[in-house]
């Protein structure tokens, strides 16, 4: 094999294995960080808040205000097909 394919391979191995740390502390930081949020909703359910329907609040939060209401409409589709 020449030179340059082994360097080229050597290069590779450390970008590689750079990039593998990386998201290895990335990962470690994304579970603590999901720890913290699992310690809030703890505290807010120990005030009386409710972490399921919070966590609904959350998600309507995240969408669109179009697609949050093209979701509620059809949702009283949904209700009123099935009588309720």
């Amino acid at each position: 094999m020449p030179d340059g394919a082994a360097g080229k391979k050597e290069v590779s191995a450390q970008r590689l294995k750079s990039f593998i740390q990386r998201i290895e502390r990335l990962e470690e930081e994304k579970q603590a960080l999901g720890a913290d949020i699992r310690e809030v909703y703890g505290e807010a359910k120990s005030t009386g808040y409710d972490p399921k329907i919070m966590r609904q609040v959350i998600k309507l939060r995240k969408m669109d205000a179009s697609d949050r209401q093209e979701q509620e409409s059809l949702l009283q589709v949904y209700l009123d097909a099935v009588g309720y």
